[in-house]
């Protein structure tokens, strides 16, 4: 393996194509770009948003650490007015279990705080029981949504629950009258605790934890403590996750070598006190960003260290999204991706370990097959296309059958790591279009067209996309379904400018959280990177430009881009 250049490229750039033209004058997305490399290349954590299902558990857990009470204000502050916490539809309900608990826990033993905190916290409590009942009885388990861990989590959080209603009725704790009687909060419909029973049961008998398992270590209550199998990591995290770390540290801590304690006070003084659910998350972050650069061809050198680093990371089985959680497929391809687009030459021959067929999945042991990680597998295998062999080339093939057979009837795909089908069916239609002419399939150009057709048929009326209102991120996501790789017609032409438009001007709009962790977060600089690279594609695929708030058409311009 070695560095040829660190030239950021489109994804013909390493076999010597002719490019789409660079920015038109005035655009600021290769300067954009040039800062998030930047960020990314020196970053050692990531950037993601706070997280109240981790924040909570650290109020549960983790009062001896610093900011307990700014822990707890931000519990107070983010409740609804309907009693729950955090996301839409059933992704209230993890985030609302795991809050709700941690203040009956603040109720039951107050703990030096102020008389009016603590009366806050009943009253948040109260209303949080009452919306926790209402999800639970409402749900089934086929509503829940495929976020990390659900299955151990939901039924976790419902005993903590349980326990502290029993000590509430032993309790003279008043403002909680109602909950007093013997409250039954079920599990919803078709969800057991059978997989929490197995995996405490195997941890009880002294089996090592699985990484796997780590990053939700919390579930299994007193035994995470100093658990056997957590490796020993420089930046101490363990399974890349502040409430999984402080739960094996337990109370009094058992770090001997203080690298967990000085992570999570390192996260508490970056976040101010709340925590995200996932950290740090630095390969991940780096490979998106330069794929989602890259994809749009900007070519703004990237910083020269970040090829190395990245290329570092990378090890004989795949790599992880951060330290502390498992090798997974689409890491590992997105980073193998990335690093060719970076000009560093690399094998992708370590992806066959995570090939079952006719897919591959992200890890060992998942419940749900991911299209997102499959697409993203296949542009690596297709761009990895000149060191042909028999494996490869059935491997491109059954996986853009398999990716065919899992769109949904309306045109989309859905998948566990993001909430927006528009980011899934981004994935898909990009990994189609890669194969191109190197798959024998003959249904993904089919496949392609429906999504599209469901793409223009779902925009809204003010040119943006989304699942629950239009965001930036998956306007940028349906931008790229559009024109990455795409014969354009006189319909897509004007969608596509209406998308542009509603970029424009949502420049500086609020952040939605819209990927998966135990609750959902907003990842920024791969959020802006999927942004910037769409205003690049629709300029320079359009020609147009952005000069204060008006869209013009400018002269196109032929440049070939070095590889």
């Amino acid at each position: 393996m070695s560095v040829r250049s660190t030239e950021l490229a489109g994804p013909r750039a390493a076999r010597g194509a002719v490019q789409r033209p660079d920015a038109p004058v005035g655009c600021s997305c290769a300067a954009e770009a040039s800062q998030l490399l930047a960020a990314v290349a020196r970053d050692q954590m990531g950037a993601v948003s706070p997280s109240v299902y981790e924040t909570a558990r650290l109020v549960a857990l983790g009062a001896w650490l610093p900011g307990h009470r700014t822990r707890i204000e931000y519990l107070l502050s983010t409740q609804k007015p309907d009693g729950s916490w955090s996301g839409p539809e059933a992704y209230a309900l993890v985030p609302t279990l795991s809050a709700t608990e941690a203040l009956l826990g603040i109720v039951l033993e107050p703990s030096r705080l102020p008389s009016g905190m603590v009366a806050r916290c009943v009253q948040a409590v109260d209303k949080g029981l009452a919306s926790a009942r209402a999800q639970l009885q409402s749900l089934r388990a086929a509503d829940l949504p495929d976020t990390p861990a659900i299955e151990v989590i939901v039924p976790y959080l419902v005993a903590r629950l349980h326990d502290g209603l029993a000590r509430l009725r032993a309790s003279d704790v008043s403002g909680l009258d109602a909950w007093r009687a013997r409250v039954r909060l079920p599990l919803p419909r078709g969800l057991t605790d059978k997989t929490l029973r197995a995996v405490t049961a195997a941890l009880a008998n002294g089996t090592p934890a699985p990484l796997k398992v780590q990053h939700s270590l919390e579930v299994v209550g007193d035994l995470a403590r100093g658990v056997r199998g957590v490796p020993r990591l420089a930046l101490g995290a363990v399974g890349a996750a502040p409430a999984a770390t402080v739960a094996w540290l337990g109370s009094p801590p058992v770090d001997r070598s203080g690298a967990s304690t000085r992570y999570l006070r390192r996260v508490i003084a970056h976040y101010g006190g709340p925590v995200p659910c996932i950290l740090p998350i630095t390969n991940y972050e780096r490979a998106w960003v330069v794929n989602s650069l890259a994809l749009a061809g900007l070519t703004r050198p990237a910083p020269r260290q970040l090829g190395p680093r990245m290329l570092a990371a990378l090890g004989p089985r795949g790599l992880p999204g951060g330290a502390g959680i498992p090798p997974d497929a689409d890491t590992t391809a997105v980073t193998l991706t990335g690093l060719r687009r970076l000009g560093v030459e690399v094998r992708d021959t370590v992806l066959r370990r995570f090939y079952v067929g006719p897919h591959f999945y992200t890890w060992s042991g998942e419940r749900t097959a991911s299209p997102t990680t499959n697409a993203h597998v296949l542009t690596t295998l297709v761009e990895g296309a000149t060191r042909r062999s028999a494996w490869r080339d059935e491997a491109i093939d059954r996986v853009t059958s398999w990716l065919c057979d899992t769109q949904g009837p309306d045109g989309f795909w859905l998948d566990k790591w993001h909430a927006s089908e528009y980011y899934a069916t981004a994935c898909v239609v990009a990994g189609l279009r890669d194969a191109g002419a190197h798959t024998t399939s003959p249904r993904a150009a089919e496949v392609i067209d429906r999504a599209v057709a469901w793409v223009l048929a779902s925009q809204r009326r003010n040119g943006s996309w989304g699942r629950w209102s239009g965001t930036a991120e998956e306007t940028a996501y349906a931008l790229q379904i559009l024109l990455y790789k795409a014969p354009l017609d006189r319909r897509t032409r004007a969608a596509a400018r209406r998308g542009y438009a509603f970029l424009v001007a949502a420049e500086g709009s609020d952040p939605v959280e819209l990927w998966h962790g135990k609750d959902l977060y907003d990842a920024p600089h791969i959020v802006r990177a999927a942004v910037v690279g769409a205003r690049h594609l629709a300029e320079t695929t359009l020609g147009l430009t952005e000069r204060g708030s008006a869209i013009r058409a400018i002269p196109r311009q032929r440049t070939i881009l070095a590889g």
